[in-house]
């Protein structure tokens, strides 16, 4: 299990010390997708990076902050334009459970509005929230607004932290230890399924042809 979250962690790594700005903006998007991707690795290594001068701390948040934005965008149109029936059906997928979407909506029912903007402050249902704001039609520009500048408040955090600690900057995963583990296995277990599925349609498409 070790070995898998480790290997797991050096892909975003290597991708985040590759890219630089476009790896934090595609993985920061990924993750407010509903996709099993760790802002508590992704920020705070960036933020190690600001502290080494390979990056600029102002411009890490900001791009962070936009690709939670569009990651919520897109969550948000899969509750506006699918509904909760499909998004269970097919949330499996992607590793979403009903009891996380669930989750969401009682935020939703007992926050309104602000739900969007309180959740980005909490890890998992951060996630998570833009799915019933789609779902409710919540107003989508109040919706973007409130994603945005919680999404900056999260994001200027954790790269903080990592800012602060430097070379220690792993030091905040003992924080999230259990959740890295789960997320990282749900990323190798979502590669595994779609590679299977891939091989398993190739064979089918081959055994098909005259």
């Amino acid at each position: 299990m070790v070995g898998l979250v480790e290997w797991g962690t050096n892909l975003i790594l290597d991708l985040i010390s590759n890219l630089g700005y476009p790896g934090i903006l595609l993985l920061m998007t990924l993750e407010s997708a509903c996709m099993p991707v760790p802002s508590e690795i992704v920020m705070p290594f960036a933020g190690f990076l600001a502290f080494e001068g390979k990056l600029d701390f102002w411009a890490v948040v900001a791009v962070g902050s936009v690709g939670c934005t569009i990651g919520s965008i897109i969550a948000y149109a899969a509750g506006f334009y699918a509904g909760r029936p499909l998004i269970i059906r097919y949330g499996k997928y992607i590793l979403l459970r009903e009891k996380h979407l669930k989750t969401a909506e009682d935020w939703f029912a007992k926050y309104g509005d602000k739900a969007t903007f309180l959740a980005r402050l909490t890890p998992v249902v951060r996630t998570v929230i833009s799915l019933p704001a789609g779902i409710s039609k919540m107003d989508f520009r109040k919706f973007v607004l409130y994603c945005f500048v919680g999404s900056v408040m999260w994001n200027a955090m954790l790269t903080y932290v990592g800012f602060w600690l430097g070379p220690r900057w792993e030091s905040i995963r003992g924080v999230f230890s259990y959740l890295d583990i789960v997320v990282v296995v749900a990323v190798i277990a979502l590669v595994v399924y779609y590679a299977n599925r891939l091989r398993k349609n190739g064979i089918a498409r081959r055994a098909a042809q005259p």
